[in-house]
C-alpha cells in the first residue's frame, strides 16, 4: 500500500526541536519529506533524530516589491485594526518606525501615509486578496507548483505562520487541492499581524489562542482553527530528559550545596539591558552576603550572538556559571539558520529541574520552569543608564499577551534591584494563579504531539 506523503517545512530551528525532536511525527505510516533550505550538516543532524525519508531543496525565492509593499501595508493596517479591537496602543510597537537606510525610510513612509485609507476591515481583506494574487505572479510560485505536482503530497505542514516562502508554497498547494496546515508559532504572535500565509488548518495551543485568532482574523472560520497544544512542553514529562545530578553539576561547575537562580537572557531587541540586570542580581546577592547560599546559572538566548554579557560573567565568575545553549549555527548565524541539538532539550529540561527559581524580563521560560513548579521572577524596573532610550519594561508588560495573566500574583515582580535579596527567597511550589495561567495558555500540552499527528493523518 502506497504511503501518503507529508511535506514538512521548518522556517526556523525552534520548529525542528518542537516537531521533529518530539513525538509529533513518530509512529506514523506517512512518508515524511523535508522541504528545506538547510545546509548538508543540518540535514545529517536532523536525520539522526527524525524519520525523514527524503528531502527537497526549496528553490531560491526573491520577494517582489509589490509583494513586500502589500505585505507590509496589510501588517500596519491590521495593527491599527487590532489596536482598536483590544484598546492596546502597544500593538503598534510591532511596527518598525525607525528605518535605517534612505530607501527604506521612503518605502515605509509611503505605507504609513496611505494606511489611513485602509481602516475598514473590508479594505484589509481586499489587500489580502491582492497579496495572494501577487504571490502567484512570482516565478517562485511556478517552480514550487511544479515540485508539488511531481511529489503529490497529501498535506503540507509548516511550523511557523509568518514565513514568507511558506505563503507562496501554501498558495501553490491550495491551488492544487493539497491540504495545508500551519502552526501559530507562539503565545504572543497573533496580535502582531504577521500571518503571512493562508491555510486549511491553523493549529493553536489553547482555547485562549483560538479566541484570539477569531478576534484578529474574523474571516477565518472556527472549523479551521484546531486546538492541539504545543509539543515543546512535552519534553518536561520524560524522566530521560533530566541529566543525572552529579553529571549536570560537575559539567557546569555548579555547587551541589548552593541553590540555583537561573537568569535566562532575552534577545537584544526584547531586553537590551539584560547584562545590567544580571549584574544587579549578582551584586545584590553579594551585598546581602548570600553568595554562599546561591549561585547563578546564566542561560543566554540562543540567537544572541553578542558579547554583551562577557564582562559581567568574567567579573563574577565565582557566582555566575554560564551554561551555553547547545545549538547548531550556520556560518551566517542568521536566526532562521540556528537550531537546537537534542542535547539542548535535555539541558533546558535539566536547568528547569535543578534550578530553584528563574529570573527574566517577561519570558515564556516562566512556563518551562513551572513544569516543575519552579517560580518565576519578572524584572519590573528600568535601568538608570539604558542602552535604548525608548525601551522600558513598563511597555513590555503592557503587551497584549500579558493581559492573559489571571492576576498580579501569577509571577513574582522585581520592582527594584534593592528587592532582589528578599524576592529570591520567595520560593513556593504553590501558586494557584500560575497554574491557572499555564492551563489557560498551554492547553492540552501533554498530548500535543498526538493531537497534531491525528489532525495531519485525518486530512
Amino acid at each position: 500500500m502506497k504511503k501518503n506523503k507529508i511535506l514538512l517545512l521548518f522556517p526556523d530551528g525552534v520548529g525542528i526541536r518542537n516537531y521533529l525532536y518530539s513525538n509529533t511525527f513518530t509512529n506514523t505510516n506517512e512518508e515524511l519529506i523535508l522541504f528545506h533550505n538547510f545546509d548538508s550538516e543540518t540535514i545529517i543532524a536532523i536525520k539522526q533524530h527524525a524519520a525523514i525519508e527524503s528531502e527537497i531543496v526549496i528553490p531560491d525565492y526573491k520577494e517582489s516589491v509589490k509583494e513586500k509593499f502589500l505585505r507590509e501595508l496589510i501588517c500596519l493596517s491590521r495593527l491599527y485594526y487590532n489596536q482598536g479591537q483590544v484598546k492596546n496602543p502597544t500593538l503598534l510597537s510591532n511596527w518598525n518606525w525607525n528605518q535605517k537606510t534612505f530607501s527604506k525610510k521612503i518605502f515605509y513612509k509611503i505605507i504609513e501615509c496611505i494606511v489611513p485609507f485602509f481602516k475598514k476591515y473590508t479594505s484589509i481583506l481586499k489587500l489580502e486578496q491582492r497579496y495572494q494574487n501577487a504571490l502567484r505572479q512570482n516565478p517562485f510560485y511556478d517552480e514550487v507548483k511544479t515540485i508539488l505536482k511531481k511529489e503529490r503530497p497529501s498535506a503540507v505542514f509548516c511550523s511557523h505562520q509568518r514565513a514568507l516562502k511558506a505563503a507562496t508554497i501554501f498558495a501553490a498547494a491550495s491551488d492544487l487541492g493539497i491540504s495545508t496546515t500551519t502552526v501559530i508559532y507562539s503565545w504572543d504572535n497573533l496580535p502582531k499581524a504577521r500571518l503571512a500565509l493562508r491555510a486549511d488548518n491553523y493549529l493553536v495551543w489553547s482555547d485562549y489562542m483560538k479566541n484570539e485568532q477569531h478576534t484578529y482574523y474574523p474571516e477565518i472560520s472556527a472549523d479551521k482553527i484546531c486546538i492541539t497544544g504545543t509539543p515543546q512542553f512535552e519534553f518536561y514529562q520524560k524522566a530521560e530528559n533530566i541529566i543525572e545530578k552529579e553529571i549536570f553539576y560537575k559539567r557546569y561547575n555548579l555547587d551541589p550545596n548552593k541553590k540555583i537562580i537561573c537568569f535566562s537572557g532575552d534577545d537584544l531587541k526584547t531586553s537590551p539591558d539584560d547584562p545590567s540586570y544580571l549584574k544587579d542580581l549578582v551584586q545584590e546577592i553579594i551585598k546581602a552576603n548570600l553568595q554562599h547560599q546561591y549561585q547563578i546559572l546564566f542561560r543566554r538566548c540562543p540567537v544572541d550572538f553578542s558579547g554583551r554579557f562577557d564582562e559581567v560573567v568574567d567579573e563574577f565568575k565565582d557566582v555566575i556559571k554560564e551554561v551555553s545553549p547547545l545549538w547548531y549555527f550556520s556560518k551566517s548565524k542568521e536566526w532562521n539558520a540556528v537550531y537546537p541539538s537534542l542535547e539542548d532539550v535535555k539541558l533546558l529540561v535539566s536547568t528547569a529541574f535543578y534550578s530553584d527559581i528563574v529570573v527574566n524580563v517577561g519570558s515564556t521560560m516562566a512556563f518551562d520552569f513551572w513544569m516543575f513548579n519552579k517560580p518565576c521572577i519578572f524584572i519590573n524596573y528600568d535601568q538608570q543608564n539604558k542602552k535604548e532610550e525608548n525601551w522600558s519594561v513598563k511597555t513590555i508588560y503592557q503587551f497584549q499577551h500579558f493581559k492573559s495573566m489571571p492576576n498580579q500574583k501569577t509571577v513574582i515582580w522585581l520592582n527594584s534591584k534593592e528587592e532582589i535579596s528578599k524576592k529570591i527567597a520567595l520560593e513556593t511550589s504553590q501558586n494557584a494563579a500560575m497554574e491557572e495561567w499555564k492551563v489557560k495558555i498551554l492547553g492540552d500540552y501533554k498530548n500535543a504531539s498526538n493531537n497534531i499527528r491525528q489532525k495531519l493523518i485525518a486530512v
